[in-house]
Formats: structure tokens, C-alpha cells, sequence
């Protein structure tokens, strides 16, 4: 019998071991993100609230969200849909309440740009400005959202916005318009006095209110009668809301003299309307800012855009009563004159009217905000 090769088996042997080998790498399915989605599967989608990717660009600026403590407020900056920059332009003050804005509100707006959502961790020992922080900031991306989607889609789709909250003697009021087409097509209120007397008041006033708002296309409407204080409230919030609907979305005219108990130096407000007779000229908007709160009373500014500057500033608001009314007198025609004059909120304050110089700035970034400047 022929003898096998011993260096004859060991190629053999070898050879079927490399064989097995390359047999099981090749039935090794791919596990890795990339691979799967070049296989015709899918990946996981965007976690809900995250930072739209639409080309959103500018400053948005989230509801005022009412916190045990005080009111929080975010503000982004936005980058080709993504969040660059995030700040709180409210939160709690006085007393405790500073230290623990200052040692939280920078990690929250940390928080927010690293996660590009409100999906973020409260920071411990600030549990109410860190809920408070959440919810402006997912109004902020909510509205960010709004936005991409009415550029990609145009406007002629409907939208839906927000007017600002409006104090009244028995409670808030604030109104949510539908506009569609340049017309209201649905108002409501989404907060109204309530307990006691103020329920039967509201359910009485506010379905009337909100047909009158669809009826009249503008804040132009009448007070009910016995619900003085809601009507008002409710007119006041919604020219906000108008003041916030793009050009074209509505008409946004002065509250009238429903309310004209909280209006200040400067009164009126065009309507948003094509600036000229040429068709090509720039748009006149009229934008409304978040009411500042100062030791000595609200400070809220309106301003007319056109071109892209500033050309008309009026507080709808400011203190009063008092000393106040003199303060008011002489400082905001002057802060009216220099944000005109400066295109921006970077004005000098006026001597002796501290607070008040400061509310309106304040305001006033909010306004250029909505505009995106």
C-alpha cells in the first residue's frame, strides 16, 4: 500500500481550515447602522422636539412659560436648523431665587444646544426653572418647526399663532388665531378668567369674542357687555397674534380704545400691508415684543418694519400712576426716537428712567426677533 505524504496532509488541512473561514465571514450579516441603511432598512427616527433641519436661521424666541418662582423665557439663535445659541431672556429673580438662576440657567442653555431638543435633564435644586426652561424651549423649536414648514410649503397654507398673555383685573386672557389665505379663519381663547363669577363671564363672552375676531379679520372688535376686562385682555392678546402672523396673514391693526387703559406713549400700529404702490418694494410688518416686567410696571414696544429697519417704535405699554406717568412722559418718546434712529435694541438708557429704559429694550429685542433681526 502507497504511503500518504505527511507535507502532503498538513496543505491539505490547511487549506480546508482557510476555506471554513472565508465561508463564515461571508455569512456574517452586517450589524452596523451604516450597512443596514445601504441594505435598503431604516434607521431610527429623530427623537420628537428636536431641532428642526430646514434652513431655519435667526433668533426665536419661546413663550414665557409661569413657573412657582416667576416666569422663564428662551431665546435661540438658529443656524441652518440647528441650535447655535441658547439664553434665558426671563427667569426667577429675588432673593434665592437669584442663586439658583444663575447656577442652572447656564448649564440649561448648555443643555439645550448640546441636545439640539428640549429633551434635557433638569438641573438638581432647580426643579421649577428647569421645567419652566423646558417648555419656552420647546415652544421656541415649535415655532422654529412652524416656520421651516410655512417656507417649504408657502403661504397660502394655513397657520397657527400664539398671541402674548394679557393680565387683566381677574385674571389672564390669551388668544390662539388660525390664519389662512390672509384671513382669520378661527380664534380662541386658550386662557380666560375663571373661578366664581369670571365662569359664567367667560363662557358668556369669550365664544362671542372669538366670532367676532373671525368676523372682523383684525383686533378691531367690540367689548362685551359685562365682560369689560375679558374683552380688552382678549383684544390686547389678539394683536398680538396678529402682530406675529406673517405679512399677509391678517389684517393688524390697533387694539382701538378697548385698550386703551394699558396703552402708553405712542399709540396706533399699521396694518401689515406692501409699503408704496410699487409691486417690488419692500413689505411693511408690524411686530409686537414680550412684555418686560420692571419694579414699577409692564413695558411692551411695537414696532413698524420696512426694508429691513426699523421705522416706527411706540411702547403699547409702560408704567403708570404716580411718578410713573412723568418718567413715562419724558423717557419713552426718546426711546421711541433712538430705536429708530439705531435699527437695533443696543440704545442708550435714559437718565433717571432706569427701569423703564431697560423693559424696553428689552421688548424691543423680542420684537426684532420676530422680525429675525
Amino acid at each position: 500500500m502507497r504511503k500518504s505524504h505527511p507535507v502532503r496532509r498538513a496543505v491539505l488541512a490547511g487549506a480546508a481550515t482557510v476555506s471554513g473561514i472565508v465561508l463564515l465571514l461571508s455569512l456574517k450579516p452586517a450589524s452596523d447602522p451604516g450597512s443596514a441603511q445601504a441594505a435598503g432598512g431604516q434607521l431610527p427616527p429623530a427623537a420628537a422636539g428636536q431641532a428642526p433641519q430646514g434652513g431655519v436661521n435667526g433668533a426665536v424666541t419661546g413663550d414665557a412659560a409661569q413657573t412657582q418662582y416667576g416666569a422663564v423665557q428662551v431665546r435661540l439663535t438658529m443656524s441652518g436648523g440647528k441650535i447655535t445659541q441658547a439664553e434665558a431672556v426671563q427667569a426667577p429673580k429675588g432673593g434665592r431665587s437669584d442663586q439658583i438662576t444663575a447656577s442652572s440657567v447656564p448649564r440649561l442653555n448648555q443643555a439645550a444646544v448640546a441636545a439640539q431638543s428640549a429633551d434635557i435633564d433638569a438641573v438638581s435644586g432647580a426643579t421649577y426653572t428647569s421645567a419652566g426652561y423646558k417648555k419656552s424651549l420647546q415652544s421656541a423649536l415649535d415655532k422654529a418647526k412652524a416656520s421651516a414648514a410655512g417656507g417649504a410649503q408657502g403661504s397660502g397654507n394655513a397657520q397657527t399663532v400664539t398671541g402674548d398673555v394679557a393680565q387683566t383685573q381677574y385674571g389672564p386672557v390669551q388668544v390662539r388665531i388660525t390664519v389662512a389665505g390672509g384671513k382669520i379663519t378661527k380664534a380662541e381663547a386658550v386662557q380666560a378668567p375663571k373661578g366664581g363669577r369670571s365662569d359664567q363671564i367667560t363662557s358668556s363672552s369669550v365664544p362671542r369674542l372669538n366670532q367676532a375676531a373671525v368676523a372682523a379679520g383684525s383686533a378691531e372688535i367690540d367689548a362685551v357687555s359685562g365682560a369689560t376686562y375679558t374683552s380688552a385682555g382678549y383684544k390686547k392678546s389678539l394683536q398680538s397674534a396678529l402682530d406675529k402672523a406673517p405679512a399677509g396673514g391678517g389684517s393688524s391693526q390697533a387694539a382701538g380704545s378697548g385698550g386703551g387703559s394699558s396703552q402708553a406713549a405712542g399709540s396706533g400700529g399699521g396694518s401689515s400691508q406692501a409699503a408704496g404702490s410699487g409691486g417690488g418694494q419692500a413689505q411693511t410688518q408690524t411686530l409686537t415684543g414680550s412684555v418686560a416686567q420692571t419694579q414699577y410696571g409692564p413695558v411692551q414696544v411695537r414696532i413698524t418694519v420696512a426694508g429691513g429697519k426699523i421705522t416706527k417704535a411706540e411702547a403699547v405699554q409702560a408704567p403708570k400712576g404716580g411718578r410713573s406717568d412723568q418718567i413715562t412722559s419724558s423717557s419713552v418718546p426718546r426711546l421711541n426716537q433712538a430705536a429708530v434712529a439705531a435699527g437695533n435694541a443696543q440704545i442708550d438708557a435714559v437718565s433717571g428712567a432706569t427701569y423703564t429704559s431697560a423693559g424696553y429694550k428689552k421688548s424691543l429685542q423680542s420684537a426684532l426677533d420676530q422680525a429675525g433681526g
